[in-house]
Formats: C-alpha cells, sequence, structure tokens
C-alpha cells in the first residue's frame, strides 16, 4: 500500500507563486511515474503534469507549461509541482497520483485511470 499526503496549497494573487509537494509512504515505495491532476468545481479532473521516477523524465500540459514545472526527490520520495505566472483558470483542488504497475506511455500518463494511488489533494485558489 502506499500513501500520498499534498501539501503547499493555500490563496495566492494572479501571478503569484506557489509550490506543492507529494510525499509518498509505505511498505516499499517504487513508483514508475508520478503525475498532477487537478479539478475546478463543475469540471472534470484533467492532466497537468507528470515526472518519470527513475529517469526524471516529464510532460507538462499545454495549458501549464511554461508556467508549471513538475520535479522529484528520489530520496525523500517526495514529487513536487512549482507553480509560476498563476492565473484564476489555476483554481482547483490539486491531487498527486503515483502509477506503479510498471511502464506507460506519456499519452497513457496523462488519463488518470492509470494511476494507481491517489493523495486527498490540496486546494488551490488563486484571485484576480
Amino acid at each position: 500500500q502506499v500513501q500520498l499526503v499534498e501539501s503547499g496549497g493555500g490563496l495566492v494573487q494572479a501571478g503569484g507563486s506557489l509550490r506543492l509537494s507529494c510525499a509518498a509512504s509505505g511498505r516499499t515505495f517504487s513508483s514508475y511515474a508520478m503525475g498532477w491532476f487537478r479539478q475546478a468545481p463543475g469540471k472534470d479532473r484533467e492532466f497537468v503534469a507528470a515526472i518519470t521516477w527513475s529517469v526524471g523524465n516529464t510532460k507538462h500540459a499545454d495549458y501549464v507549461k511554461g508556467r508549471f514545472t513538475i520535479s522529484r526527490d528520489n530520496a525523500k520520495n517526495t514529487a513536487y509541482l512549482q507553480m509560476n505566472s498563476l492565473k484564476p483558470e489555476d483554481t482547483a483542488v490539486y491531487h498527486c497520483a503515483a502509477r506503479v504497475r510498471g511502464s506507460a506511455s506519456w499519452n497513457a500518463l496523462t488519463r488518470d485511470n492509470e494511476y494507481d494511488y491517489w493523495g486527498q489533494g490540496t486546494q488551490v485558489t488563486v484571485s484576480s
């Protein structure tokens, strides 16, 4: 079993920055990839970014590319999402997810059903 705990959310003005963290724990944490997704009220959950755990290759959704950066610290079993130039439309609950079942294509890693464990989420609110 793997537990994921997000932190770092909050209220920020447009143009500001936040750094989300996702700490993983469990008997043995061995993940192929970690992802960040978000869900705004009344909307479907959408992909934000993903990173392969061993190599550190990344993929970002077009609507956050150039503003958000996903990273990880293997020694700390923690993934991060650095969010800069935040916009009101970035307001959502942000969830991290872990895929432990093995490799997958980048296309697959943009789908939430390709992940095995999820954190409880952290609220990000961007005011205009």
